[in-house]
């Protein structure tokens, strides 16, 4: 029977340095760190060492920490052993988790593809991201089971499910985000390029990310809004439409002919550059004042912002021009003041002031 020959780290050290051969045979030689009296003190150990410590008749004390150097020796030599014996174990395991990150990759761009097709490219990015990372980690995980055979797959499964409540109250604004942009991403309540209101903040949106909306405003101004705001509150979706209605008042004496006011305004109003012609342009009479009528003006243009603020200038500059060409007044506001002027008889004087 033929026995098993292994050559470990300390046949190793001894072939390397002879000095250790010697080192070794010293059974009772042992390697003392003492503390004596603020300092410390190493020396050699043999049986003299005890004859020493006797002669000093405790006046001096000792703390002395052994080290025998065939335990360490013997314990290198056991972590050296499992290493090696590790190493099959671990190169299976390397190749796993390539494997896995190959497979998620082309998992990830498969979902891209998916998705651009239908045309939905944010939600592509967001699901194919979170495709990747999750074959990734089954990877990693079952590497481990390859690494440390002891190491159970319910033991992992039930680890990561504490760990995943801990993470959660950890990272509970960046979850809810993340969550609500996924959401937002699969419900698709407006698009890339809409111009949206929220909570106050008007603009166009640049990309709809995992954490947060990215919205460009009308006067070059980035905000970045988080996408559990955006779940929560009201949306005003401005270009959900192809057309978008605007409004202005415009008031008249109460002299004037009201009817023929309203049919010159409507007639003028279509002629606008930007004035959609269906459904057309109304001009209705609206409200009586203290000093006119109002007349409110509807018309429709396309329901980008620059289209209706370009077309808004140009009706209140058509409506001034057709009332003014009309003979139509347009007044303004009228206040009554009374001032009250005492003599010294005692009577008061009242003044009236237009």
């Amino acid at each position: 029977m033929v026995a098993e020959r292994r050559l470990t780290l300390r046949h190793l050290l001894g072939l390397a340095h002879p000095r250790w051969r010697f080192f070794m045979s010293l059974g009772m030689a042992r390697l003392t760190y003492a503390l004596q009296r603020g300092r410390t003190v190493r020396h050699w150990q043999g049986e003299g060492m005890a004859e020493h410590d006797k002669a000093a008749g405790g006046q001096e004390q000792f703390r002395q920490i052994d080290m025998d150097p065939g335990v360490i020796m013997e314990r290198l030599d056991s972590w050296l052993d499992g290493a090696v014996r590790l190493v099959p174990n671990m190169v299976v395991a390397l190749l796993v988790v390539v494997l896995f990150y190959g497979l998620a990759t082309l998992a990830r761009r498969l979902v891209q593809t998916h998705a651009r097709r239908r045309q939905r490219e944010n939600l592509g990015e967001v699901l194919g991201g979170f495709v990747k990372w999750a074959m990734v980690l089954l990877g990693v995980l079952l590497a481990a089971t390859i690494v440390i055979p002891s190491l159970k797959p319910g033991d992992l499964i039930a680890g990561l499910g504490v760990s995943s409540v801990a993470i959660g109250f950890a990272f509970k604004d960046i979850l809810q985000n993340w969550l609500a942009g996924l959401l937002i991403l699969l419900r698709q309540p407006f698009n890339i390029r809409d111009q949206i209101e929220v909570s106050g903040h008007h603009g166009t949106v640049e990309r709809i990310e995992t954490r947060a909306t990215i919205i460009k405003t009308h006067d070059g101004r980035r905000i970045v809004i988080p996408n559990s705001d955006i779940y929560t509150h009201a949306v005003l979706v401005k270009t959900a439409y192809e057309q978008r209605r605007s409004q202005y008042d415009v008031g008249i004496g109460y002299g004037d002919d009201l009817g023929l006011a309203c049919e010159l305004l409507a007639q003028a109003v279509a002629q606008v550059e930007g004035v959609s012609r269906e459904p057309g342009v109304q001009a209705l009479p609206w409200d009586l004042a203290a000093s006119w009528v109002t007349i409110r003006v509807r018309w429709w243009t396309d329901s980008r912002q620059s289209a209706v603020t370009q077309t808004h200038a140009r009706v209140i500059g058509t409506i001034k021009r057709t009332l003014e060409n009309a003979h139509i007044e347009m007044p303004g506001e009228t206040r009554l003041c009374l001032l009250q002027r005492q003599d010294d008889a005692g009577k008061a004087t009242t003044y009236t002031s237009d």
